[in-house]
């Protein structure tokens, strides 16, 4: 009887484009066309940012629960976090402070705060969760996770004892911080951190000076809040006896990784590696003839940690071939070739813009599936 072929698909989400489920479905249709016996495998994929709720709650059949919770700027938002048991949660940060609800400027930078985060914890906690999966990709914030602390009842004040704004700005009034009243039930609780980010809280690979721009900070204002969290990680380690200025990952999100560490039982682990794991996708991969995988920008820094490249590694040790499907790429693709991709392809098939990118999106994918499986039927032709 012939084989049918095997083909494992594991997209992150295209974002703005398509989700990794979405992306998923487009490039399973191209397959279809080529192969259409082929046995398709497809797992939604995500790295720790934006789609890990939904790319664990559907892997696993869990449940998905939408609340309304500040939003970076104090603004009420909605935001979704999953249960994929009775007592285990995943959440988003960027679902309740993401860098895209706010504008990325300045004013935003300084003001933008985790406390929706500590909003979501607590509804975890209220559905039962006893272990919450928290990703921190996609941050908004440079708060040191002080927003966070606050939702969970964490004191902060100034000199004369009243409470400090909300967002970075804050922290330059920081004067004490007062642990006595935290939310009951948080320290019943395993924080378990989904990031990849192994920066320190502060200094120059610290949270302010390396993922600061890109959230607005102005090369004037970065030495300003790499100070005040200096000030802010010396308050914590008074109050708690937890050192975070320096401990890797405590940068994470704008310094949430400093608060969780500091102020919840936590555990770090590597964000797509665990997922994977979570995932059981070596499971899969042990069936497998064919890996297909992909993400919406693809640069020599994705070879670290980013979902594809976890993908290709778990791959290899099946010895797979694995293609990646992106939607642009960088010239230089040597790190990511060497870290276990074997061919990377971009969607688009023609000159276009922006927009009729994200607008052709599902029809490029569609194209870029099959592409993907020609290469893989020519591959087994020349065998």
């Amino acid at each position: 009887m012939k084989h049918a072929r095997h083909v494992v698909v594991a997209i992150d989400s295209f974002k703005g484009s398509a989700s990794s489920l979405q992306a998923e479905q487009h490039v399973a249709s191209g397959i279809a066309k080529v192969d259409p016996e082929a046995h398709i495998t497809q797992v939604p994929i995500a790295d720790g940012g934006e789609g890990t709720v939904a790319a664990l709650t559907t892997a696993l059949h869990g449940q998905v629960l939408k609340r309304t919770v500040t939003g970076p700027l104090g603004e009420q938002v909605q935001a979704e976090f999953g249960m994929l048991d009775d007592h285990t949660a995943v959440v988003e940060m960027a679902q309740a402070s993401g860098i895209t609800l706010t504008s990325q400027d300045p004013a935003d930078a300084l003001r933008a705060s985790t406390f929706g985060v500590g909003e979501l914890i607590q509804q975890a906690i209220a559905q039962g969760a006893t272990a919450i999966y928290l990703g921190l990709g996609g941050s908004a914030t440079t708060d040191g996770g002080v927003g966070m602390a606050k939702a969970l009842g964490v004191e902060f004040t100034d000199a004369n004892g009243e409470a400090i704004p909300c967002g970075a700005e804050g922290l330059a009034k920081l004067a004490h911080i007062d642990t006595s009243h935290m939310v009951p039930g948080v320290a019943q609780v395993t924080i378990k951190i989904l990031s990849d980010v192994t920066n320190p809280l502060v200094g120059p690979q610290g949270a302010a000076a390396i993922y600061g721009p890109q959230k607005g900070l102005t090369d004037g204002a970065i030495p300003r809040v790499d100070g005040w969290l200096r000030h802010y990680a010396q308050l914590v380690e008074q109050a708690t006896g937890i050192a975070v200025a320096d401990r890797p990952g405590a940068g994470a999100a704008g310094g949430l990784g400093a608060g969780l560490m500091a102020f919840c039982h936590t555990e770090m682990y590597q964000g797509i590696d665990h997922i994977l794991k979570l995932l059981r996708l070596d499971e899969q991969l042990a069936h497998a003839d064919y890996v297909i995988t992909g993400e919406g920008q693809m640069d020599a820094q994705s070879a670290n940690g980013k979902a594809p490249v976890g993908i290709a590694k778990a791959a290899k040790r099946f010895g797979l071939p694995v293609v990646a499907l992106v939607g642009a790429h960088a010239d230089d693709l040597a790190p990511v070739y060497a870290a276990g991709i074997d061919v990377v392809l971009a969607i688009g098939n023609r000159p276009q813009s922006l927009a009729e990118a994200i607008a052709n999106t599902a029809q490029n994918l569609t194209i870029a599936g099959e592409t993907a499986m020609r290469i893989f039927m020519l591959k087994k032709k020349g065998e």
